[in-house]
């Protein structure tokens, strides 16, 4: 009992519970644990599911994306009442960054069934509507991760290979909408002009091919650069 009212204690100065019914209150209190992370500990690693929600107490703590190369962006700082973990109990999909305790953290660890049990009744088209966000939200953080950590190439490369549709049965996939070079400049955060450079590039060296329809077939050898 002793441990259950500690824990009502420790939610109640968490914003993310403060609309909790008393009996869901009372239900997280007894299913949270508490844990404490050292100084450059992860608290979530990217590319792993941990099935549950993490509520920072006390401490301080940085999320971070770390690409193929193992270069690695900040993309926020948390301070505590913030939380992390959400995105992967809704959709189900790998920590889409790391978070690493950048000092002596206190945390709060939810697992998925309790965090389930504290959205609406009307759940179903909550889930819907939460993914919809969190996909919009693993975009935004790649499209940070893109333009942080990649040059032009690799910028143009990856948004190449994400409007991609289709493959031609050869490796080689097709982009089927004509893509303009002001709209790519657009989404990769450079010049029209050094856009077209690039693309002439690709195409002087036979990564992609604009075709009479103006679809672009993209080769394989492109993912080596996106």
């Amino acid at each position: 009992m002793t441990t259950m009212v500690s824990n009502l204690e420790l939610i109640r100065r968490v914003p993310l519970f403060s609309m909790l019914t008393v009996s869901q209150a009372a239900s997280v209190a007894d299913a949270v644990v508490k844990r404490r992370f050292k100084r450059g500990e992860p608290i979530v690693e990217q590319g792993k599911k941990s099935n549950a929600l993490s509520i920072l107490l006390t401490g301080r703590a940085r999320v971070i994306s770390t690409d193929t190369h193992g270069r690695e962006v900040i993309l926020a700082t948390l301070h505590p009442g913030d939380y992390v973990g959400e995105m992967s109990l809704i959709d189900n999909e790998p920590h889409s960054a790391s978070v690493r305790a950048e000092i002596q953290s206190d945390v709060l660890v939810l697992g998925r069934l309790q965090f389930a049990g504290c959205l609406p009744e009307n759940s179903s088209m909550t889930y819907a509507i939460m993914k919809g966000l969190v996909q919009r939200l693993r975009s935004a953080n790649r499209q940070i991760e893109s333009l942080a950590l990649m040059d032009v190439y690799g910028r143009v490369a990856r948004t190449l290979l994400e409007r991609t549709s289709e493959e031609d049965g050869e490796g080689n996939a097709v982009i089927r909408e004509k893509v303009s070079r002001q709209d790519l400049a657009k989404m990769v955060g450079a010049s029209r002009e050094m856009v077209s450079r690039v693309m002439k590039d690709l195409e002087q060296r036979g990564l992609i091919e604009t075709r009479d329809d103006g679809s672009v077939l993209v080769k394989e050898r492109l993912h080596s650069l996106g």
